[in-house]
């Protein structure tokens, strides 16, 4: 059997309607899982669904609608993938929100609250309603997209990136609590990549052209960069991996980008 094989396994990953999330959904039904596709709209949800059932068979793949900002809406999301799948094995904590772009002096306190709530609350509420049937099971794996921004400081991100560092933490103290279970729980932390999400960062011309000279790889990421490492860090190959943060930037975050001599 492959490492990286997911045969048997039921993954319910949220924001998977497009971006990083779809192309997660899209790679795990590759690998054998059954996925649960899930963002605010069912209807931008169905078509990713039908899709992979249309690659890979009927009942590879279910969407439900749910917002991150409600519980309720999240424990409906949960129940519909095991009234369809009878369990749930992986949880993919992709879904975010920024609505402030600019100095933390300039944010209303709603808007800080919501960045807050939908990108570190949200997520522990879906770990607490998952954890006890992994805990029964004595196996299960979580991912959290963090971002590259928990990790420095910024001018225009200063909320979203905060909220982002505290996903580091929730990871490292939920693997401490629920590694003894043989519960996996690790973070990935993007660099720009080209979705809707980041669309005003990577399409703004002198953005992304600083972004690439100050990359390594000399480019933006895509959404498959990232969900290759989700993949990975939910397959046996990563059976003995917890608590980690993986950084995928192309090497942004460590220097050694253009200094004008390219």
């Amino acid at each position: 059997m492959s490492l990286f094989d997911l045969s048997g396994r039921v993954a319910v990953i949220t924001g998977s309607s497009r971006g990083i999330g779809r192309a997660v959904a899209e790679r795990f039904a590759e690998q054998g899982a059954k996925v649960v596709v899930s963002s605010r709209s069912v209807e931008a949800c169905q078509p990713v669904a039908d899709a992979i059932n249309a690659a890979h068979g009927p009942g590879t793949a279910i969407s439900v609608a749910a917002n991150i900002s409600s519980k309720d809406e999240l424990v409906h999301l949960t129940e519909r993938a095991r009234e369809s799948f009878g369990k749930i094995d992986i949880l993919v904590c992709n879904a975010a929100t920024n609505v402030h772009m600019g100095p933390m002096a300039t944010i209303t306190d709603p808007q800080f609250r919501k960045i807050l709530d939908n990108n570190i609350l949200s997520n522990h509420w879906l770990i607490q309603l998952v954890a006890p049937e992994m805990i029964a099971r004595g196996a299960g794996a979580i991912v959290i997209v963090s971002s590259i921004g928990g990790l420095r400081g910024s001018a225009l991100l200063g909320a979203y990136s905060l909220s982002k560092a505290a996903d580091f933490q929730l990871a490292r103290n939920l693997a401490v609590e629920l590694g003894p279970h043989n519960i996996r729980i690790n973070c990935v932390a993007p660099g720009i990549i080209k979705t809707d999400f980041a669309r005003a960062l990577w399409q703004n011309p002198k953005i992304a052209k600083a972004t690439e000279a100050a990359t390594p790889l000399r480019r933006l990421g895509e959404p498959d960069d990232v969900a290759g490492a989700v993949v990975f860090l939910c397959s046996p190959a990563a059976r003995y991996i917890t608590g980690q943060n993986i950084v995928i930037d192309g090497g942004s975050t460590i220097g050694g980008g253009s200094a004008g001599i390219d």
